[in-house]
């Protein structure tokens, strides 16, 4: 006999853990599930953290189980509704951000730290807007609070506690192997398991490493999706120094450029000052590149990482984005044995392979240490190619030092989340009874507009049960 519930949440990332925290607060006699396909916080390990090699666990540790990869992320809240997806689009501007607000409560509610990088620096800002000008860059100036890798986790970790004290059921270790459809309705899903759940509402919140498997359920049950954007790029490392004036006055510099060559967007991404650079596992073992950084000084580096992606849109008859993404990447995992490549800035810009002899004698050492040196031209196409170099050049003019022969590209980093999900204000999919939110279906970018859409998609649902 199935078990029969208010909600169901596919996922425990952000989205689905602020769903949860939201109906909780408001409906505490509702009976919700969530199933997530990873394990409790307190069970998530990453062996390679000790013995700094993978030991390829499935599912992947860092990338799957309670709070999703924000668990072991670097933990940045974008606290403005510019950057981290389209939830201004969707809900408007003025709510979006009012979201955005309520969810930084909840997290400072839950031990975050109460710092926030980005406001009250007016003469810093004009002068890295100026240079930034100078350059034809974009300058998106976005507070951040950090929560840190270690702190994230417990904050998350408290959050988990919270929620099932509320009474919110979650199932670790298990799949949604089908999504029940009945004329036209969703009602329920099937685990790989074997067990059915039914509910009146369904929420899928499975976040970036999901994407493709909520891609796969949209085909089968005709969700309505179209084509979205593919992040494809590189994790530079270099010393703090070079980065040092961005650092402490914005933590993480977000700057957008559009090439002089072929006018494509470039962004930066995920600055982790005093930080390493760490692989991240996905379905099938498929091997790309991040970055940490921590809170405390006993974790912290010499280096600062962040990604340099290009935004790649495509046309009819194209439109499978999230696989394009996952070629580049797993070509890089071909020529590396399945690890990292890892490339010098100066064997980047003249066409050659860095090797293990010129890597040792480099100034710069790699905080990822079992990356591969090799060549990103036998990895990228050459658009992509110029498109980071170009982008790297016009960085150099803000920061200085960014064009440094010993800078380090890692590649590939990819941003699973462009299969875009058509919803409408409530987050309501084409099948009714489905919802969709977050990264996996191409609604957010980032932690904090995934949380304030677990918020928005709870609301809704309480709304629609009165």
């Amino acid at each position: 006999m199935a078990n029969e519930l208010d909600v169901i949440i596919i996922g425990a990332g952000p989205g689905g853990i602020f769903c949860a925290y939201e109906l909780m607060e408001k409906r505490p006699d509702l009976k919700v599930l969530m199933i997530e396909k990873g394990r409790s916080i307190e069970k998530r390990n990453c062996p390679k953290r000790v013995t700094k090699t993978c030991a390829g666990c499935k599912p992947c540790s860092i990338t799957t189980g309670f709070a999703g990869a924000g668990a072991f992320s670097d933990g940045k809240l974008s606290l403005s509704p510019d950057v981290g997806g389209t939830l201004p689009e969707i809900l408007g501007y003025d709510e979006a951000t009012r979201l955005i607000h309520e969810s930084d409560e909840i997290y400072l509610k839950f031990g975050a730290d109460t710092s926030v990088y980005g406001v009250d620096k007016e003469a810093e800002l004009r002068e890295i807007r100026r240079k930034a000008i100078n350059a034809n860059l974009k300058l998106v100036e976005c507070p951040i609070r950090h929560l840190g890798t270690e702190e994230g986790y417990k904050i998350y970790s408290r959050l988990q506690e919270h929620i099932l004290s509320k009474g919110v059921t979650i199932e670790f270790n298990t799949m949604v192997k089908d999504i029940i459809v009945e004329n036209g309705v969703a009602t329920g899903v099937v685990t790989d398991k074997g067990e059915t759940f039914l509910a009146k509402e369904i929420v899928s919140a499975v976040g970036r490493e999901g994407a493709d498997w909520f891609k796969d359920k949209c085909e089968e049950i005709g969700i309505e999706t179209k084509p979205g954007t593919v992040d494809v790029g590189v994790r530079v490392e270099v010393r703090d120094e070079v980065m040092q004036f961005l650092n402490e006055n914005l933590y993480e510099a977000k700057l957008i450029y559009h090439t002089p060559t072929f006018d494509d967007k470039v962004r930066t991404f995920c600055t982790n000052p005093s930080g390493e650079v760490a692989t991240e596992y996905y379905e099938g073992g498929l091997a790309v590149v991040n970055g940490h950084a921590y809170k405390g000084k006993e974790f912290k580096t010499n280096n600062t990482n962040f990604a340099l992606l290009v935004s790649k849109n495509f046309t009819k008859p194209f439109k499978t984005p999230i696989e394009y993404g996952k070629k580049i990447a797993e070509l890089s995992n071909m020529l590396c044995g399945g690890k990292i490549l890892v490339q010098t800035y100066g064997d980047f810009k003249r066409g050659r392979r860095t090797t293990e002899e010129r890597l040792c004698r480099n100034n710069l050492i790699p905080t990822l240490k079992d990356a591969v040196p090799g060549d990103l031209s036998l990895v990228f196409p050459h658009r992509i190619m110029v498109d980071l170099d170009e982008m790297i050049q016009a960085l150099d003019k803000v920061t200085p030092g960014i064009a440094s022969d010993e800078t380090l590209l890692y590649g590939v980093e990819v941003k699973f989340y462009s299969n875009k999900v058509i919803v409408n204000k409530d987050f309501e999919t084409s099948i009714k009874g489905l919802r969709a939110i977050g990264d996996g279906a191409g609604v957010t970018r980032g932690l904090q507009q995934a949380s304030a859409n677990g918020l928005s998609v709870a609301r809704s649902i309480i709304s629609s049960m009165k």
